[in-house]
């Protein structure tokens, strides 16, 4: 599968070995900046290299600034780093990039263990190998909670941005692919993102794709991807989501839908027969691709004042304050 796969910004904190999410604090301000630069001029060639540099246990913030280059390498944050902030000089400046598709627990080109993280500033692209046979090669995984992306780019065909677990907040992100491309049980914003459905090279064997696939597994499940504002946008047909749980979760409020939306909106893939256990809505969305009429008869059409309370809102995610600790970048 060939796949390209970018994220445009690392801006990291994360939570300790020894503290819980919940004790974790950084303060507010950078105490420390790590320069990392490919030409050698910086103590650093690597992110990683950097990123093993930091203390542990670190309870203040530290600034990680890749210069610009193409840096090729598989990046970990740790479980027992917390409190870095990882920036590059630009979206088209600093890219992180590795080949990696074997599986998609281990394909990662960024994975972050911790909770407390921030991205922002970065660009980060995986290539592989052209194949006939399509297998997931992850942009980004995230495991911990409390988790932010702010002007990221992710672009791929399969499985680009893994959701794994906790809230996060993406504002202002470019998401690219084709299947299933933003996946798995985060409980998340996706705030003014751009969501493109293509793809690429591999158009004339690849008909349709699913935006999303997101598994919540019980209605205590508190788990749910929520997009405001923002516009979907592609060179393929696509829908909104199939599910990955049998209560799988998703709503789109205020979002321009392009044509490229199926006139369907949602597949119940391996839940059908169950589709009254989702949760799935468009909630005053507006665009080509925005009518309801041909919708799925069993999309949520009830949820307006439920969206725009509970789910369009930080609340959804924020409900002890942690993206208020978040310092200025």
């Amino acid at each position: 599968m060939p796949g390209l796969f970018i994220l445009i910004a690392l801006l990291l904190s994360s939570g300790t070995g020894l503290l819980t999410a919940t004790d974790q604090t950084c303060g507010n301000k950078v105490v420390n900046t790590i320069f990392v630069d490919l030409a050698g001029s910086e103590k650093h060639r690597t992110v990683q290299s950097a990123i093993d540099s930091v203390p542990e246990p670190n309870s203040q913030w530290i600034k990680i600034k890749i210069k610009g280059g193409v840096y090729v390498e598989k990046v970990e944050i740790p479980l027992t780093k917390p409190c870095i902030i990882v920036e590059g000089e630009g979206q088209r400046v600093t890219t992180i990039t590795y080949n990696a598709h074997a599986a998609t627990d281990v394909s990662s080109t960024f994975t972050s263990h911790p909770s407390h993280v921030v991205n922002s500033y970065n660009r980060l692209s995986i290539r592989s190998r052209p194949s006939w046979v399509i297998k997931p090669a992850v942009a980004l995984t995230v495991y911990g909670d409390k988790s932010a992306f702010y002007n990221c780019g992710f672009l791929g065909l399969q499985d680009t941005l893994w959701d794994v677990q906790g809230r996060h907040l993406f504002k202002n992100c470019y998401i690219e692919g084709a299947i299933d491309f933003i996946f798995g049980s985060g409980q998340s914003i996706y705030e003014d993102c751009h969501i493109h459905a293509t793809a690429g090279v591999l158009a004339s064997i690849v008909n349709f794709g699913y935006i999303t696939a997101q598994a919540r597994w019980s209605l205590k499940d508190p788990s749910g991807f929520v997009f405001v504002r923002g516009s979907v946008t592609g060179t393929m047909n696509v829908y909104l989501g199939r599910a990955y749980g049998p209560f799988s979760r998703v709503i789109f409020f205020q979002t321009d839908l392009a044509s490229v939306v199926v006139p369907q909106g949602w597949f119940p893939w391996n839940y059908a027969g169950h589709e009254s256990r989702f949760t799935y809505a468009e909630v005053e969305c507006k665009g080509a691709g925005s009518h309801l009429s041909r919708r799925v008869p069993w999309i949520n059409k009830d949820v307006s004042t439920l969206a725009k309370d509970q789910f369009a809102t930080y609340s959804f995610i924020d409900q002890d304050g942690w993206l208020s600790s978040i310092p200025p970048f």
